[in-house]
């Protein structure tokens, strides 16, 4: 290491895995957004608290950024390093550290798959609930740093309701140990819940505890064709009214069109301009019927035209794939993506101005969108063209993006459903957050990071 900062990080320790290989560089100094150009100072993949602790301590001493680091599947710009920074991975950190029957909880280190996390928890005949497409590269720090979502939120909520206790490393290298497993503890305030969702930027999550709930009864998976924008949420509200959901979303034909091109397979004959997927409890005869019914009538009432229900679970996984693989269908084109919420109630007239913007301003651009309508989050994702040089296409998005914006102001949403705000959605924070809120956010930030060296730039 020619750099002495890193020389002496190596002498403090020496077990220390540590590269300044190009490869490594590049690799773990960007995430999804492919943005900006990696410019790490280094990578370094502790193998123990103690060993974050002592980087931080490090870096407070020479003055050098953080940027904590795991399956970096982020599509903020969070994970990015290009300003020198010291890039902190937990690939090493992946064990499952303890479990309890009786409190149904599964401790494990940060950087366990969320997969990995999924399976553990069913070898002990239990079910850790969060679930999205990119389960088997992120990794359950990131998942928490971010509050992520996903496609079951409906029936189980977002991370935040599954932690049950934190480890973390502040940005002065102090353990906090938050919470410790308690279902009550009205002790004050809850700093387990400042860092679920604080982006890496007040400390590093160095051990959680999940808990777990029960594996879930046998479910179905059914795919159906809409014939009309006004149409998804009355199909929603339908399947609500006469099914136990654990998920409901859409996608466009756009987004099919993608998915096929990507190796899936054809659903129906026909093409439709927009799709749902939705899972549901099936767990006696009962059920089906009601699942019959429900088709029956939402095709009565001609908000559905066609449909399929999975007859096994190899189907299931197929009609799955046609929402799961769009985010990995649309990676080629480089697409410029919005990730916006509001409230249920709110969908059907935010999509129909949302729609009627996107026509107007991006006329010559290819938009998909999809989304988790059942909880009020909807994926924009605007497609580059070849030729476009990609800093101008990027200008002409954020213009876009401030007037949806102004459009989600009306409406009372948010810039950032589940995908953290970064480097990407920073300018638009103030839309979400009063200035009263972000003065509080960053005085909390000075508190537990007074250096100001746990991923500077991020957030706020």
């Amino acid at each position: 290491m020619t750099d002495p900062r890193l020389a002496e990080l190596t002498r403090l320790l020496p077990a220390l895995k540590l590269s300044v290989d190009p490869g490594d560089m590049e690799h773990h100094g960007r995430d999804w957004t492919r943005r900006w150009t990696p410019a790490p100072l280094a990578i370094a993949w502790p193998a123990s608290v103690e060993e974050v602790q002592a980087i931080v301590r490090w870096a407070n001493g020479h003055g050098v950024a953080i940027v904590p680091s795991g399956g970096r599947t982020g599509l903020s710009g969070g994970a990015v390093a290009a300003q020198g920074e010291l890039v902190v991975s937990l690939d090493r950190m992946n064990r499952v550290l303890g479990f309890d029957p009786i409190d149904r909880t599964l401790t494990v280190e940060p950087g366990m798959a969320l997969e990995a996390v999924q399976n553990a928890a069913r070898e002990r005949g239990l079910l850790y609930p969060v679930n999205f497409a990119a389960r088997g590269s992120c990794q359950i720090g990131g998942n928490i740093a971010t509050n992520a979502g996903g496609i079951r939120v409906i029936r189980f909520g977002n991370t935040r309701q599954w932690v049950a206790g934190l480890k973390v490393v502040t940005g002065t290298s102090e353990v906090l140990d938050l919470n410790r497993g308690l279902v009550k503890n009205a002790s004050g305030y809850d700093l387990r819940h400042l860092v679920i969702g604080s982006e890496g930027t007040l400390g590093i999550v160095v051990e959680a505890t999940l808990s777990l709930t029960s594996l879930p009864p046998p479910s179905q998976v059914m795919l159906l064709a809409v014939p009309a924008m006004d149409a998804l949420m009355k199909v929603f509200t339908e399947a609500r009214h006469r099914l136990r959901l654990e998920a409901f979303e859409f996608f466009t034909d756009e987004a099919l069109r993608h998915v096929l091109a990507h190796g899936a397979q054809k659903p129906f004959e026909e093409e439709h301009p927009f799709y749902v997927v939705t899972e549901f409890d099936a767990v006696d005869g009962q059920a089906e019927a009601d699942a019959l019914a429900f088709f029956e009538f939402c095709t009565g009432e001609g908000w559905v035209v066609d449909g399929v229900i999975a007859s096994s679970d190899a189907q299931a996984a197929s009609l799955w794939r046609l929402r799961e693989g769009i985010t990995e269908s649309l990676a080629p084109h480089k697409p410029y993506k919005n990730d916006v919420s509001v409230r249920i109630s709110a969908v059907p007239a935010f999509m129909e101005e949302m729609q009627a913007l996107l026509a107007a301003e991006y006329p010559h651009f290819d938009v998909v969108w999809f989304g988790h309508i059942g909880d009020g989050n909807l994926h924009i994702n605007v497609l580059k063209p070849t030729e476009l040089d990609n800093a101008v296409f990027v200008e002409q998005c954020e213009h876009v993006t401030t007037l949806l914006v102004e459009t989600l102001i009306r409406h009372g949403g948010s810039i950032s459903a589940e995908h953290g705000i970064g480097l990407v959605k920073k300018p638009w924070l103030s839309s979400v957050r009063s200035e009263a809120e972000i003065a509080l956010m960053r005085g909390i930030k000075a508190a537990w990071d007074p250096n100001n060296i746990m991923n500077p730039g991020k957030l706020l």
